[in-house]
């Protein structure tokens, strides 16, 4: 019972301190302005959805997010960063806090699984080839693809390829996971399968999620808070 108090403890601290906070920001897409006053705040286990229409700001949300946008006005942090003052020198530091999951894998298609991983470790500072190792094993069976170390992009199916995708975005032990369309470009089937594979994620570790989805049918399924792209607003589901 004692132990159980302070993990529940522990994580009541950690919810206080939100991995992601915009205040009255405005999102840009380019020079225009495509969400006005944007509200919301992501906790350590939080699933957060975002929907709407093609067009409405859902990807300059998650653009802004990895400060691959600038931030309109407003204010935002994102992992301990302040994003309205954020350094070009300190973006890639900031971006290991995030893993970052696209509708189209983008594997790097010329290397097999292990190898993209540890492309990725690689150039994100770590120099121990044990460790590396080690940290591959782990991810990858964390999807259940740790078989597939040896196997090229193109040797595997779609679904397989995404849970590759997941376990990249692992490696660092990110605050958060963004995933943008992560079904996308999937059968129904093979969805449900990345679906349970990211509740999971977030349940068990109690990692973040943060992801775009225009798929009403898996936001009903897979309950989380809903984020509404409208009218260049975005707004919180009730």
């Amino acid at each position: 019972m004692r132990i159980f108090v302070a993990y529940e403890y522990k994580f009541s601290m950690e919810e206080r301190n939100p991995v992601i906070s915009f205040r009255n920001a405005d999102i840009l897409n380019g020079e225009n302005r495509v969400i006005y006053g944007l509200d919301l705040e992501v906790f350590p286990g939080d699933f957060v959805y975002i929907v709407g229409k093609v067009g409405t700001g859902k990807t300059s949300i998650i653009r802004t997010i990895i400060a691959e946008n600038p931030l309109g006005s407003g204010n935002a942090t994102v992992c301990g960063y302040d994003l309205t003052c954020i350094k070009p020198k300190e973006i890639p530091f900031l971006r290991r806090k995030i893993g970052v999951v696209f509708q189209d894998f983008q594997l790097l298609m010329d290397r097999n699984v292990e190898d993209n991983l540890s492309f990725v470790l690689k150039a994100t500072g770590w120099k121990d080839t044990g460790k590396i190792t080690r940290r591959i094993t782990e991810v990858l069976k964390s999807v259940g693809m740790d078989r597939k170390s040896h196997k090229m992009p193109h040797q595997l199916s779609g679904g397989e390829q995404q849970r590759i995708a997941i376990a990249r975005s692992l490696l660092n032990k990110p605050e958060v996971i963004i995933a943008d369309e992560p079904t996308g470009n999937l059968d129904n089937e093979t969805a449900e399968g990345i679906m349970q594979l990211l509740t999971s994620i977030n349940r068990e570790e109690g990692t973040a999620i943060v992801m775009v989805t225009h798929n009403q049918a898996i936001y009903e399924k897979h309950k989380g808070r809903v984020m509404v792209c409208k009218d260049e607003k975005c707004t919180e589901a009730i």
